[in-house]
């Protein structure tokens, strides 16, 4: 069954998606990167925390020099153009995307703490008909959603020997998402105002391994998670024949259904060359089809990405700002794991970033560009086009080291 028309873009405050796509689950999954990730391709995994946050893998933090502490703050600039066979809109959105600090406990062993989104719900229809089930009927469906969940990390990584490091993550969701929908049947009509409580814990394990010192493999494991749920919500009838309404509920809590996450897995290496080229590739799948969910509209499929980036610097010189500077690209492909009338709704995207220094320290401005599709245009189905553009600040300081000049 088709179920997406060519969303209404509004003004959403409370939510960082205007994609018609977060109806579904807890809502569009927000992929929030750190440092230098976001210019290439979004890969990473087996890159070393030594002068960023490197939030895809926390065995990465077994390697982050002693006595620094990094911050990193970032937000995000999105134009989103949406087309369906028959009408085009577009809409322009600025998202917080995430805030954390890294610090190391010994010389082999570093924690991070991190809050970004995890979610996204904003969209907005208006007057789509659907068929009732074993009937010739129509009824018609408006529906309105926002908010979202959250995603804290607390991270902890610890080096064994010189080559292999180990990492543990806690992950907190919690959030809410508010949703309104009218369904009109002939002469009568339903109004149904929910709001939905999320809140789950969930595990990272991971792993990074040096080969050599231009030669770096990683890999991380999350665990399956439940999502609990309750709701609030109140429900309204209206006759028109009647000139009648009945409120069938009022702000009645309960619970609903939970929702599953899946295990998943991700494979990584990066591989230095000598002029200063840098190379790292991933492979993650998450196994959403072992979750049994299934949604109203469509249906759960294991979900595969595959990400490439390239950086580039000319040298280290610390006198020459311009040997400083790091430029990249990338490419990522997300098969995704939504399937809406026999379709899945694919991501694709390619990014170009430009790491500043700051001072001569590891403190560097990252601005990146992306373009990508999500979708296709079909019957029932629409695609989006986005540009993004990525800003984030690490800042990087050096404590409890003692002056050597007063």
């Amino acid at each position: 069954m088709s179920f997406l028309i060519l969303v209404s873009v509004g003004s959403y405050s409370q939510s960082l998606s205007s994609s018609p796509y977060s109806i579904f689950g807890l809502g569009s999954l927000y992929e929030s990167n750190f440092g230098t990730l976001p210019g290439i391709g979004s890969s990473g995994i087996a890159l070393p925390s030594n002068r960023f946050i490197n939030n895809l893998n926390p065995a990465s933090l077994g390697f982050m020099y002693k006595n620094h502490f990094i911050f990193d703050v970032g937000a995000n600039a999105i134009q989103t153009s949406y087309q369906d066979l028959s009408k085009k809109e577009s809409r322009n959105n600025v998202q917080f995307s995430h805030i954390a600090f890294a610090f190391p406990l010994t010389s082999k062993s570093a924690v991070s703490l991190a809050l970004k989104p995890y979610s996204s719900a904003g969209f907005k229809i208006s007057d789509y008909k659907l068929p009732i089930q074993d009937s010739d009927e129509e009824y018609t469906l408006s529906a309105i959603g926002t908010g979202g969940l959250n995603n804290f990390d607390i991270s902890y990584g610890h080096r064994i020997g010189n080559k292999l490091s180990l990492g543990l993550s806690t992950s907190i969701l919690f959030g809410s998402t508010k949703d309104y929908r009218e369904y009109a049947i002939s002469n009568s009509l339903t109004n149904i105002e929910k709001e939905s409580f999320y809140n789950g814990v969930r595990l990272n394990i991971s792993g990074q391994f040096k080969v050599d010192s231009t030669f770096t493999i990683g890999t991380t494991f999350k665990s399956p998670s439940k999502v609990n749920a309750t709701k609030v919500q109140s429900v309204v009838t209206y006759n028109a024949d009647l000139d009648t309404s009945t409120s069938v509920e009022s702000d009645a809590q309960s619970d609903t259904d939970d929702f599953y996450l899946p295990f998943e897995l991700g494979f990584g290496f990066s591989k230095q060359f000598k002029n200063n080229l840098n190379l790292t590739m991933d492979y993650e799948k998450a196994f959403w089809k072992n979750t049994n969910q299934a949604d109203l509209y469509g249906s759960y499929l294991n979900q595969e990405k595959f990400k490439m980036g390239v950086s580039y610097k000319k040298g280290n010189n610390i006198r020459r700002y311009f040997d400083r500077i790091q430029f990249s690209t990338g490419l990522h492909y997300d098969t995704g794991y939504l399937e809406i009338d026999n379709k899945r709704i694919e991501n694709k995207a390619i990014s170009f970033g430009i790491s500043l220094p700051i001072e001569n320290t590891f403190s560097v401005l990252n601005i990146s560009y992306s373009y990508g599709q999500k979708g296709r245009i079909s019957n029932g189905l629409i695609k989006e086009n986005y540009h993004k553009i990525s800003v984030n600040l690490s800042l990087d300081g050096i404590w409890f080291v003692k002056r050597k000049f007063e």
